[in-house]
């Protein structure tokens, strides 16, 4: 019987082709292969991009809460103080219904009950004053969007157009703030009413 020849593993002859599997390999686990994520360097960039947005949002937050404390310290009481306003408005109606009473025209009782009224309203200015809540001074004024609110027009040759010539309720502002504007009246000049007068019979007339 012939001895069983003894079997070898088959080696690769090609010692170029050998290299080259080797140099794939290093490839695939090299630490700067693109499929393995961002380099060190990019990761900080990104972390500071993050770190400086985050404290920039910190620092528009911090900067809001100043102002909305601020606010709140400063107008707290804007509420309030319209509120109180109403308080000022009972006084002037009761003056005024007192003043048409034609029972109480003239009358010793009439006077003094106004006097007494205005002196409550005195010490409500006084005290709305304190608080730095004061009246708009508006009569004889040209009429500011801002601060005024007319309400009628009022036939006024003597004065320039758009002039406050009637206070109907009296506008408060609180420090740098409008409280409530002033209704007013403001003048007109009749030459303007004429001049739409004719121009309406024109118009009539032409139809």
């Amino acid at each position: 019987m012939e001895k069983e020849q003894e079997q070898k593993p088959v080696e690769n002859l090609n010692p170029h082709e050998n290299n080259e599997m080797e140099n794939e390999k290093s490839k695939n686990i090299s630490p700067n292969n693109e499929k393995n994520g961002p380099t060190s360097e990019e990761r900080i960039k990104e972390l500071e991009d993050k770190l400086t947005r985050t404290l920039a949002e910190m620092e528009n937050q911090r900067r809001r809460f100043e102002k909305e404390k601020e606010d709140a310290f400063e107008y707290g009481g804007f509420s309030f103080a319209k509120e109180a306003l109403n308080l000022f408005d009972n006084l002037e109606r009761s003056k005024q219904v007192l003043k048409n009473d034609e029972s109480l025209k003239d009358s010793n009782a009439l006077n003094k009950t106004l006097e007494h009224l205005e002196i409550l309203n005195k010490d409500l200015i006084s005290i709305f004053a304190r608080n730095n809540i004061k009246p708009i001074d508006c009569l004889n004024k040209k009429l500011d969007p801002n601060y005024h609110q007319a309400m009628i027009e009022i036939k006024n040759d003597q004065k320039e157009q758009g002039t406050i010539v009637q206070e109907i309720q009296k506008g408060f502002t609180i420090k740098d703030r409008l409280l409530r504007p002033s209704l007013v009246g403001v003048s007109k000049k009749t030459e303007i009413d004429n001049e739409k007068d004719q121009e309406n019979k024109e118009n009539l007339e032409g139809k």
